[in-house]
């Protein structure tokens, strides 16, 4: 992603395809342009918060006119390299991984899930949603071969770390980690866990314990750490 280059939060960065989908809509109802208060309603981020982020990049917009709806889709598409394809493989078809397959992130254009891997001969040769499913043995030959840099990790939690070793000696540089088990990889990788359990446990407690300003509160806070 071009944001690498820019020294921004991260917590900037994960909101950028939040904006880049709202701007989309927009752009395909027909809308010219669009202030920051109007995005703020759409996208649930206040709107001091949108005019921080778009900051990162110079003057996006002017004061008293807004954001012209055109020039920030073809900014944020450029700054997020929508125009060029991300092949990703997924490791574990398990009941996740399967349902992971089946949606293949068809709102996101530039990404896809190319390549699926699987211990269980029953499923080596199968497709879902047209995506083959190949035999683990292979992992490393069609990683490399095909220049495969990202990867989902939905394997057992026993069996992650193990096939994340392997990863490690070819060219990936991100995992995307949905099992439970946190991974010890080098710097030169970076990885994302996603724990669906863990989240919802905060998610409850939140509810719980929060209003929901309190919550914007708390988050931003965080945010202001990164």
């Amino acid at each position: 992603m071009a944001t690498e280059q820019i020294k921004i939060p991260k917590a900037t960065a994960k909101r950028l395809p939040l904006y880049y989908r709202f701007l989309q809509n927009l752009y395909q109802t027909g809308k010219l342009r669009v202030s920051s208060a109007e995005l703020s309603e759409a996208v649930k981020v206040d709107s001091a918060t949108i005019r921080r982020d778009f900051s990162y990049f110079g003057a996006l917009g002017k004061k008293g006119y807004g954001y012209n709806v055109q020039y920030l889709l073809n900014f944020f598409r450029k700054t997020l390299d929508q125009d060029e394809l991300t092949k990703v493989a997924l490791i574990g078809v398990g009941n996740l991984g399967t349902a992971l397959l089946r949606y293949n992130f068809t709102k996101n254009n530039n990404t896809k899930i190319c390549y699926a891997f699987d211990t269980n001969e029953g499923k080596v040769g199968t497709k879902i949603s047209d995506v083959t499913v190949y035999s683990l043995d292979q992992l490393e030959e069609i990683i490399e071969k095909e220049d495969i840099q990202v990867v989902i990790l939905t394997v057992p939690a026993h069996a992650a770390q193990t096939v994340t070793d392997r990863l490690v000696k070819t060219n990936v540089k991100g995992i995307l980690n949905f099992t439970p088990a946190r991974l010890n990889v080098p710097p030169t990788i970076n990885v994302h866990h996603i724990d669906l359990a863990v989240e919802l446990q905060s998610f409850v407690y939140f509810i719980k314990n929060y209003s929901n300003e309190e919550s914007e509160a708390v988050e931003e806070n965080e945010e202001s750490k990164v």
